[in-house]
């Protein structure tokens, strides 16, 4: 049974030499959870066993109540099991996804604590940091989790400060960004067991181009994506999304830069088609929808949160990028009509 359901078979090999118990895994899946990233976690110790024909690695997947969960693409899965309490030389990992703040519930907070108390060594996959931030056990460590989410959780836990990396390792506590970055991640623990050549050999079989790095970037450099290398526009741009909350105004922030305003308007309508005045203003607008989608933040808050004086200037900006006021998408998508 246990062969059967850890070891595949399968044309590649590669011989190990380990005799020890295999190491264990238990993902707990919450409602919404993404896809990608949790079977990016997976498949690397599936493809060990099945290269080494040894059960190097053994893994199970939990819900609180042993139902199904949904996907955030709306895949069903099958657990094996309920929540339960865990080895303590296990490591568990929270898989969440879209809607983070909502998907644990009280049930699944209390459980992180239970285990986190015995001192089982704890995770997050994608977004699964807001569940081990809201059962209050990131403490000092270094975390991480999906780039497009980090806004959402500076705002409701501002004491806690994300890193931008692919991943980070701490002894209690393993995050990753999501998608691909949870194989980089599952291939630095390979190797640490096992390793570089069978973890080579693994990032072969996945078509991945591991980066051995886990101080890279989730993001592609702002470089490539506007198509640039200017570095006073690159500044300008990273001032811009550091002061979302307080902007400043475009001649204070030529001033900062050292750059007059007709050099400053060159350099965004050249490479980002916009005025300085429009991209500040999709950067803020794009933070709000952010927080409309993540948070239970009011209206008046996330006015604040992202620098505009009244919900009534938010609401005219968002309507006039997103089609509707931000109290109609809410409630669009609270009836889940959108």
């Amino acid at each position: 049974m246990t062969q059967a359901k850890f070891i595949q078979r399968g044309a590649a090999s590669f011989s190990v030499d380990a005799s020890g118990p295999a190491k264990v895994f238990y993902f707990a899946l919450l409602p919404k959870m993404t896809m990608l990233a949790f079977s990016s976690a997976l498949e690397p110790l599936r493809i060990a066993n099945q290269l080494s024909q040894k059960t190097l690695y053994e893994w199970y997947t939990m819900t609180p109540d042993g139902n199904s969960v949904t996907c955030s693409n709306g895949v069903t899965i099958t657990p094996d099991m309920a929540l339960t309490q865990i080895p303590k030389e296990a490591t568990a990992f929270i898989c969440s996804g879209v809607e983070p703040a909502k998907a644990a519930s009280s049930e699944v907070l209390n459980w992180i604590r239970r285990n986190h108390r015995t001192g089982t060594q704890m995770g997050g996959i994608c977004t699964g940091a807001f569940a081990l931030a809201q059962a209050g056990i990131i403490g000092k460590s270094r975390f991480t989790l999906h780039w497009e989410n980090q806004p959402a959780f500076s705002e409701l836990f501002p004491d806690l400060v994300p890193t931008q990396n692919l991943y980070e390792i701490e002894d209690r506590l393993i995050t990753c960004g999501g998608g691909n970055a949870a194989t980089d991640l599952m291939l630095e623990l390979i190797e640490r067991d096992h390793g570089s050549d069978i973890a080579l050999v693994i990032a072969d079989m996945c078509i991945h181009k591991r980066s051995n790095d886990r101080s890279a970037p989730q993001k592609s450099s702002l470089s490539v994506a506007i198509g640039s290398r200017n570095q006073k526009l690159l500044h300008a741009i990273q001032v811009m999304s550091q002061t979302v909350e307080e902007p400043l105004p475009l001649l204070e922030l030529c001033e900062t830069l050292g750059i007059s305003r007709r050099q400053m308007e060159r350099l965004f309508k050249k490479y980002t088609h916009q005025s300085p005045t429009q991209f500040y203003y999709g950067l803020r607008l794009e933070r709000a929808h952010a927080l409309l989608n993540e948070t239970n933040l009011t209206i008046t808050e996330i006015a604040a949160a992202t620098g505009f004086n009244s919900t009534s200037h938010l609401a005219r900006q968002y309507r006039s990028k997103y089609g509707v006021p931000p109290n109609a998408f809410r409630k669009a998508w609270g009836a889940g009509q959108a």
